[in-house]
């Protein structure tokens, strides 16, 4: 399990998180949600010890994640990030590769090899593999990083089929996944999360769009100037009064008979201009 316990994190006289706490069980997807500087990547990076809470405590299988060494914690916790500078124009094999470094000295071996090639397949890229990294649209990116931080998680039990054990959970962090993603690779990568969950691993993962939280994640925490206003269920947490407290916008909240969750649909009858439409 990785668990955030009262989470505070102060950058100088600013509070950007405050008594936060979040849980992520092993098989369990868990949305961050909230509007812009809200405090969603601040939380992630204490989450996978990029960053060190002012107070509290983030725990790893009833461990502080700090007492864990940064090879053993590369090996149970892989973050995608916003952004990922390149400097050098690697091609795709080799960057992917990169991902093994947690389990590897010197040169990869068969297992390395067969796992690089495994998680190419999942993210779609495999046609890509000689390709430089610079030359590929920023969606095709997106999917080799994520191709990486797979392959930095897993093991020869992924290739065989075996779901992972509790006492060896593992943890996706994934910082908004489907930036720069067309609509087909967006579900298919929020299906690949939901894929990995019934292999034992535990996602978290900032999104935006609230109607794929409602249909892909156990669990949302909404965030409000760096403050927990709920966590639970989609469709207990994502109700109109919270959606207009944490983003400011009308919705209706819709149960469509043909679909097992809820849609969210902005109301436009209470729709409010936020930028100007006024001209010079």
């Amino acid at each position: 399990m990785l668990e955030a316990r009262h989470i505070t994190y102060q950058l100088g006289r600013k509070q950007l998180l405050a008594n936060v706490s979040l849980c992520a069980r092993p098989g369990e997807f868990v949305a961050i949600a909230g509007a812009n500087g809200a405090g969603k990547s601040t939380l992630l990076k204490t989450l996978s010890r990029e960053l060190t809470p002012t107070s509290g405590q983030v725990l790893l299988d009833e461990k502080s994640l700090s007492s864990y060494s940064a090879l053993d914690l590369a090996r149970r916790r892989a973050v995608l990030a916003q952004q990922n500078p390149l400097a050098f124009p690697f091609q795709v094999r080799e960057l992917v590769m990169m991902g093994r470094y947690p389990h590897f000295s010197g040169h990869p071996g068969p297992t390395d090899e067969a796992v690089a090639t495994y998680v190419q397949k999942l993210t779609a890229i495999d046609h890509l593999t000689d390709r430089s990294v610079p030359t590929l649209s920023g969606g095709e990116q997106q999917r080799v990083y994520l191709a990486k931080v797979l392959a930095q998680l897993m093991t020869a039990d992924d290739l065989n089929g075996r779901v992972v054990s509790g006492t060896t959970s593992r943890y996706l962090l994934l910082d908004e996944p489907t930036t720069g993603l067309d609509l087909y690779f967006q579900h298919s990568l929020l299906k690949l999360a939901r894929y990995l969950t019934t292999r034992g691993y535990g996602i978290v993962a900032i999104l935006h769009d609230l109607n794929l939280i409602m249909q892909y994640a156990d669990q949302v925490l909404l965030l409000k100037e760096g403050q927990q206003l709920a966590m639970g269920l989609p469709a207990t947490v994502l109700t109109p009064g919270a959606i207009m407290d944490t983003f400011g916008l009308a919705v209706q909240v819709v149960d469509e008979p043909s679909l097992s969750y809820p849609i969210i649909i902005p109301d436009q009858q209470k729709a409010t201009h936020f930028f100007s439409t006024q001209t010079a």
